[in-house]
């Protein structure tokens, strides 16, 4: 039962092989794929990527509270947090001094990294944000461990949240600057 579509499927294909390959059409068979193909010449040509898409993960080193949340939920454990605790004042006088995370490292691999986004979905503090930067390739694959440094150096690319639908009732959020 599952000729007819993969014929129709076949079929389909084969119409955009020919129309990239002669895009003068078959009147005039002489190939010439660059002409009818529509992708973009990525060195010479850059594209513009969508508002929200994933490139690369920006950390806001303010807002990380170092409570290893996100390194916990990563399934291919790429990020690695280091920190120790301090006495911070307290809040209110004649209170008692608190513990407060210090963030010491902050590292994410992405050579082991599949991109999925739980650690951004999972950070209670909106300390990870994605940013559309994708060029960040390495000659070697040992640098691409980056360090809380150049994770940080990416949230100026991070576009601000778009605006919610009229009536809604959800607190609109905002990338810290």
């Amino acid at each position: 039962m599952a000729v007819p579509g993969l014929i129709k499927g076949l079929g389909v294909t084969m119409r955009e092989l020919i129309r990239t390959l002669f895009p003068d059409g078959l009147k005039n068979p002489v190939p010439r794929p660059s002409k009818g193909a529509h992708t973009v010449q990525y060195p010479h040509e850059k594209e513009a990527p969508t508002p929200r898409a994933r490139g690369v993960i920006a950390l806001h080193e303010e807002n990380c509270t170092a409570c290893m949340l996100c390194a916990r939920e990563c399934p291919d454990w790429c990020i690695y947090i280091e920190g120790h605790k301090t006495l911070a004042p307290p809040r209110r006088a004649g209170g008692r001094p608190r513990q407060v995370n210090i963030l010491d490292r902050f590292d994410i691999d992405y050579a082991l990294c599949m991109y999925c986004g739980i650690c951004v979905e999972v950070c209670p503090f909106d300390a990870l944000f994605w940013s559309p930067d994708y060029e960040y390739s390495e000659l070697k694959i040992a640098d691409m461990l980056h360090d809380k440094d150049r994770l940080t150096e990416w949230m100026h690319t991070v576009p601000d949240f778009e605006e919610y639908e009229a009536g809604s009732q959800e607190k609109v959020k905002k990338v810290p600057r």
